[in-house]
């Protein structure tokens, strides 16, 4: 399995590795920066540079379904690389870090609408969530104004850890009714905005609410009898 740097520090934008796999579906690294699609956050796309200049344009990144291998997919047209290739890895850090902006502001919205979470997805320009809610007259004002009252406030945002029985035994920090955080490593990620939410989450995420942004939330949709999409936007 690739060392997954990004987990650690959603900050590095780059890092040095040798290609373990080439397959098929794309290029397994023995450590990456690059994160893969999940948890509703589109995987990295960027570079693989190797120091005699050949580059590797990554489209997409995955984890390849049945094995949770963490594979780079090349661009149609890139150049290839072979197992032993010691390469420099490069996300496109804009597009990262609106997504970690973004997946942060979703985590604030979480805070504001009290619900479980039935859905979502994450962009580089706007992002929503699906609440399992009976109210159809929730406030778009009154939740844009809290979203952005918590992004003032400049709340600390950091990674803990616990055990999957301590999950097991806290069942509510669970937010997502869809998706279970994955179990059977013996730990389990937290992300928590100091003072604001606590649960379990694999994606990556600024430090600090104040690097979201001012907000702007969209439609509220009724997709369903208890089904109401938030939609959220960044207001640049």
């Amino acid at each position: 399995m690739s060392e997954e740097i990004f987990r650690q520090d959603a900050y590095a934008k780059t890092c040095e590795a040798v290609v373990t796999q080439v397959n098929a579906f794309g290029i397994q690294l023995d450590r990456t920066v690059f994160y893969p699609t999940g948890g509703g956050q589109p995987g990295d796309t960027g570079v693989l540079r190797t120091a005699a200049g050949v580059e590797v344009t990554i489209g997409e990144t995955i984890l390849e379904k049945g094995t949770g291998v963490h594979l780079h997919v090349p661009a149609d047209g890139s150049s290839s690389l072979a197992v032993g290739d010691a390469v420099t890895a490069e996300i496109d850090w804009d597009r990262r870090y609106a997504h970690m902006r973004m997946h942060t502001a979703l985590h604030l919205l979480c805070a504001v609408v009290d619900g479980g979470v039935t859905g979502g997805s994450i962009g580089a320009e706007k992002g929503r969530l699906d609440f399992d809610l009976l109210d159809t007259s929730l406030d778009k004002e009154h939740i844009a104004t809290e979203l952005n009252r918590l992004v003032g406030e400049d709340h600390a945002m950091a990674a803990r850890w616990i055990t999957d029985e301590e999950l097991d035994a806290n069942a509510g920090l669970v937010r997502t009714m869809s998706v279970q955080p994955p179990r059977g490593s013996g730990r389990v990620r937290l992300m928590e905005i100091d003072g604001v939410d606590l649960q379990p989450c694999g994606g990556t995420h600024v430090g600090r609410t104040g690097e979201i942004g001012h907000l702007r939330v969209g439609k509220i949709e009724n997709k369903g009898k208890h089904n109401r999409r938030i939609n959220l936007h960044f207001d640049e």
